[in-house]
């Protein structure tokens, strides 16, 4: 395992019965970073939490992770890891200070400075029962179990369930700012790609189980473009148009994302519509190239 490295997969394969999920997926993750393994649903990302926690073992390949392999981690090498699965908190008919005294039992490095850190922010009593607790409260309560931790690299499948953007931001805040302030590696799995455009370092895009892209997230865009123009009809179907990544029809006028500069995508646009006006270059987000490589269905 080179040493740059916490995470390591290699040609990983698995199936479920017939179906397989998983066609030869690999990448590596680097010590300290933010990684995001990004995809729709259905694209593999669980699959491969689960291989890299040990509850599946591949069909082939291999998996890493802390120099391990991932289906016999010993023991320390799991009081180096924090999980959180899809989802937030289960037991919740705990308080807040009885989560802390349940979980800080299994981490010999647990900080409860840090937990009540994050606590605080939430000005709610320590006998408050998880139960009582908006979906963005108990986000909160997630993520100070799983800082609290002392853990190497923390691993959130799919934290976005349930939350609105004001919560999404602010756990998303948090978390860079403990990860960046202490050296800790995140891998985070989202079908939500928005919010993570300022959050992530590096980024794999994965559909089917297969590679897609893969890059440091700055450059995830790079050879696609958006484009607005208003037309008083398209000659031809936008589905037929092989240069048209993806678009939208808008209430004004259409969008597409393609891989032309402007000059040759106004070229050909102007041979396939009529009354074409307002041709203009807007900026790419994120979520436009992830639609862009994955499509919208």
């Amino acid at each position: 395992m080179h040493s740059d490295n916490i995470v390591e997969i290699k040609n990983l394969e698995h199936s479920y019965g017939k179906n397989k999920v998983l066609h030869g997926l690999s990448f590596n993750v680097r010590k300290g970073s933010i990684f995001g393994l990004l995809g729709k649903n259905g694209a593999g990302k669980t699959t491969s939490i689960n291989i890299m926690m040990g509850f599946l073992r591949p069909d082939s390949g291999s998996c890493l992770i802390l120099g391990e392999e991932a289906h016999s981690l010993s023991s320390d090498a799991k009081r180096k890891i924090g999980l959180l699965h899809e989802g937030h908190l289960s037991y919740e008919f705990l308080s807040i200070a009885e989560t802390e005294e349940f979980y800080e039992g299994f981490y010999p490095a647990w900080d409860s400075d840090v937990y009540n850190d994050m606590i605080n922010k939430l000005k709610l009593k320590r006998t408050h029962k998880i139960k009582n607790m908006s979906c963005g409260q108990r986000s909160q309560v997630a993520l100070a179990v799983l800082m609290a931790q002392g853990a190497e690299i923390l691993i959130l499948d799919d934290f976005s369930m349930g939350l609105d953007a004001g919560y999404r931001r602010l756990f998303l805040d948090m978390l860079t700012h403990y990860s960046k302030q202490l050296n800790k590696t995140v891998m985070i799995t989202s079908h939500i790609v928005q919010d993570l455009e300022r959050f992530v370092d590096d980024a794999l895009i994965i559909e089917k189980g297969v590679v897609l892209k893969k890059a440091p997230i700055g450059e995830l865009k790079q050879g696609l473009n958006k484009f607005f123009f208003c037309a008083d009809s398209l000659l031809s179907n936008m589905d037929a148009m092989d240069f048209v990544h993806d678009y939208s029809v808008l209430n004004r006028g259409y969008e597409i994302v393609t891989g032309l500069d402007a000059d040759k995508t106004a070229e050909r646009l102007s041979c396939l519509t009529s009354g074409m006006t307002g041709f203009e270059q807007r900026e790419l987000s994120l979520e436009d190239a992830f639609i862009a490589l994955t499509g919208k269905y």
